[in-house]
Order: C-alpha cells, then structure tokens, then sequence
C-alpha cells in the first residue's frame, strides 16, 4: 500500500509538472485564441473517447481488483473488457468522423479534427485499470513520465511560432496515444492472455451504469469547453482553459489516496468488512478536507498573480473564473470520495447513474442560460452549479445506504485556519511589487501557518499521525 501510495504520487507529480513546464510556453506562443482553437479540438475528441470507454476504467478496476490471486479470471476480465472497449471505440470513431465531416462547423479546421481522430479510435487501448486493479501503480507512473519526457523535447522542438497549432496538438495527441499504446502492449508482453473464456455480456449491464460516473467526471474535464466553444468562441476558450488548467494542476494530489484504495475497498465491501472500510473512508475525509481546503483559498486569493506567471498578462481576462473554480478541488474531492469510495466499490452504479444525468442537465442549463450572456466566466459558473449539485446527490445516497461517519469539526477547523491566508497575503502583495517573488512567499508564509495552526491551535491528531507515517515511509 505504502509503494503504492508513493508511485500514485510520482505519477500524480509528472501530470501537474508536464502542464507547468509546457503550458507557460505555448501560452505565450499561440495566445488566447491559438489556445482556444487547439483546446476545443482536443476536448471534443476526449470527450468521444470518454463515451467510447463506457466506464470500463473505473469498472475494471473494481473487477480486476475482485479476482485477486486469481490470472485465469483477471485474463478473462480484461480480454472480455477490451473486447467491448474495441466496438465502443470502433462506434465512437465513426460518429466522431462522420460529424467532423458533415458539419460545416468543423470545416475551417477539419484536417486537426481528423488527426484528434486517432485518440477516439484508440481509446480501447487505455488500461491503467488493469494494472490499477493489480495495484502495480510502478508500471503506470513510470510509463507516464517516460512519455511526458519525449512529449516535453517534441514541444520544444516543433512549436516556435504563434501558427503551430497543428504541432502543438499533435503534441497533445501523443501524450495520450503513446501513454495507452505502451501500456496496452505490455499487458501481453508482461501476462499470459487467452481468448478462450470471453463473458461479454457479463459485464454490459454494470458498465451502462458505471459509465454515469466516468461521464459525470467528464462534465468538468471536457463538456465545459465544448460547450463555451460552441457557444462562444476559440478566444473565450483559450481564457477558461487558462483558468480551468490551473485548477487541475491540483486535483491529482486530491484524487491520489482514492485511486489507490480504490482495489482494497472494493474488495473490502465485496467481502462485507464494512468497519474497515470506514477507518478507510475516515482517513480519506481527512486527507482530502486537510488539502483541498487550503488549495481553494489559496486558488481565489492569488488567482491575479498564478494567471500572469503562468499564462502571461495577455489571459488577464480568466482571473475572474479562476477564483470562481477555486472550489473545484473541494467539490471533486468530496464528490470522489462519496463516487469512487464508496457508491461504485460498493456496487452502487445505479445511483452514481442517476447523479450524472443530474449532473448533465444542471451543466447543459446553466452553460446554455449563462455562457452567451458572461463567456468563460458563465461557462465557470455552470461548471461549479454541476458540480455541486452531483456531489450533493452522491452524499444523499451514501448517507442514504451507509451509516459513515464524517469528522465535519476537523471541516471548520481547516476552513479557520485556511481564512487566515487572506491577511498575510493581501499583507506581502502590499510589500512587493515582484509577483514571482510575491507568490512564492505567500505559498511558503501560508503553508507554514496552516500547518502551524493544525498543529499548535487545534492539536490535530490527524496531521501527526501522517507525519509519522510519512516518516515511517522513509524509514523502510
């Protein structure tokens, strides 16, 4: 679990370090709008992908993680889900071609669509859930930073001018595509595979409704910046994805600890140990209260500053949705410890369903009322307005089956404590005129304080026993 815990944040580190290196340099290259342009193309081809994968990714963990112990079964639950993977890819392929063909829309760019076509087609090729479900989290980060690494040198190589848009998304492309070809192909390298015991249907009735939950995830990923393209344009893109990327930046260090105890839940509720799975869930509420808590505060307050050194002066417009998504490491934090903790590990698919049809006419509502009117700060609003309204169902259904307890003191503790960011910020932004260096002491002055209040104020008990295992950790 501990090796576990450590690969998962190598690979959570490499997905917030490639977009730090790379995004301030093409930010400043392609602009607002050549951002825009390339983000709505990549976004509308993921956003193929994501239906082509039918939730087999959370799925399939929670299925290979069941079988532990056991190749002859997990060989079967793998063929038997790459096999439905392939037709949905192939299906998604074709409406997404055939769409980037017909449509007018798609015309001025029509050559970068068909090349983002290639993600769509080899969707079925994406299996970290394999090997997250085998809790060999090594093979994933490693594979992930060796393709980041080349797609980083590419960058560099191939974007120079503010016309390389199509350099840049075949950058894009290539941390995908070469990420999933990798890893597909060392399943075969690495296990013995056999055709011979497919169980198909098995597994379709489950995968419609877990696929309410990779599509609800999705709302915040990909159908917000469809949808400002659609209904704005490639310039308001390029603002919102300034903004939004930021964000994200932050949400693997949220998600990290769950991806992990993913398997072990599952099979902890399979096996009906519901009181290990609360000190599971305890800890969780813990780690993700303690982080994101601070990670939201922290977003508002220095959201002016974050947008100049990491877009550059020309994205001064998306300050204002970037303090609005500050929540979303909160929002998707708890959202992914009631989905993906405890309502699909505990077979729950349909209600997780249920909270992304929600979650899909809360975002189309708000995105169609508030986007033609406010741009990126309407489709901002409309992002967080979903995401508040699918956590909150995910929580109805948790407390509705399951009698967990959750330490909402240690809540007001961390908000408290977060709250006094903003004077010592507004404090060093008074003193200093460099923002670099502004923003750099006001991330140390308030981390230390943060921790300091936990620690001296509050008596957290949480926080030391993490120290010691984290200590513990290096130790071994």
């Amino acid at each position: 679990m501990k090796k576990n815990f450590l690969f998962n944040l190598l690979l959570s580190f490499s997905n917030i370090l490639f977009p730090i290196i790379s995004f301030p340099y093409v930010a400043r290259i392609l602009g607002p709008e050549g951002i825009g342009k390339v983000q709505f193309i990549f976004s509308y081809a993921q956003y193929f992908s994501v239906f082509a994968a039918l939730g087999i990714p959370v799925y399939g963990i929670k299925e290979i993680a069941k079988y532990k112990g056991n190749p002859d079964k997990i060989s079967s639950v793998f063929l038997s889900l790459s096999t439905i993977f392939f037709l949905t890819s192939l299906f998604a392929a074709i409406l997404y071609f055939s769409s980037v063909i017909l449509l007018p829309f798609f015309k001025d760019q029509q050559p970068m669509y068909l090349l983002a076509g290639a993600m769509v087609f080899l969707s079925f090729t994406y299996s970290d859930w394999y090997y997250a479900g085998k809790e060999d989290f090594k093979i994933i980060a490693i594979r992930s930073l060796v393709v980041k690494a080349i797609a980083l040198i590419l960058l560099y190589t191939w974007v120079k001018t503010a016309q390389d848009l199509y350099p840049y998304l075949a950058v894009l492309i290539f941390t995908i595509i070469g990420n999933q070809v990798y890893g597909f192909a060392l399943v075969f390298v690495k296990d013995k595979q056999s055709f011979s015991s497919l169980a198909l249907r098995t597994h379709i009735k489950p995968l419609l409704f877990i696929f309410g939950a990779t599509a609800a995830s999705s709302i915040y990923t990909v159908w917000d910046t469809i949808l400002l393209g659609f209904l704005s344009n490639a310039t308001a893109v390029g603002f919102y994805t300034a903004s939004i990327k930021i964000v994200k930046l932050l949400l693997p260090f949220v998600t990290s600890v769950g991806a992990v105890a993913i398997p072990s839940l599952a099979h902890k509720f399979a096996n009906n140990k519901l009181e290990e799975v609360k000190i599971t869930i305890h800890d969780s509420f813990y780690f993700l209260v303690f982080l994101t808590i601070p990670m939201a505060i922290g977003i508002y307050i220095l959201a002016p500053e974050l947008i100049i050194i990491f877009s550059g002066k020309a994205f001064s417009a998306s300050v204002i949705p970037m303090q609005i998504l500050s929540l979303l490491p909160l929002l998707v934090g708890f959202g992914y410890l009631f989905a993906f903790q405890i309502l699909i590990p505990a077979e729950k698919n349909k209600e997780v369903f249920i909270a992304m049809l929600a979650g899909l006419i809360i975002s189309a509502a708000f995105n169609l009322i508030l986007v033609p009117h406010f741009s990126e700060v309407g489709a901002a609003c409309a992002t967080i307005a979903t995401e508040i309204g699918v956590t909150i169902i995910y929580y109805y259904y948790t407390r509705k089956y399951f009698q967990f307890d959750y330490p909402w003191k240690f809540f007001g503790q961390s908000l408290i404590a977060a709250l006094l960011f903003i004077p010592v910020v507004l404090s060093i932004r008074a003193l200093l005129d460099n923002i670099y260096l502004m923003a750099t002491l006001s991330i140390i002055a308030c981390t230390l304080l943060y921790g300091l209040v936990h620690l001296l104020v509050f008596k957290n008990i949480f926080l030391l026993k993490y120290l010691r295992r984290k200590k513990a950790i290096v130790n071994d």
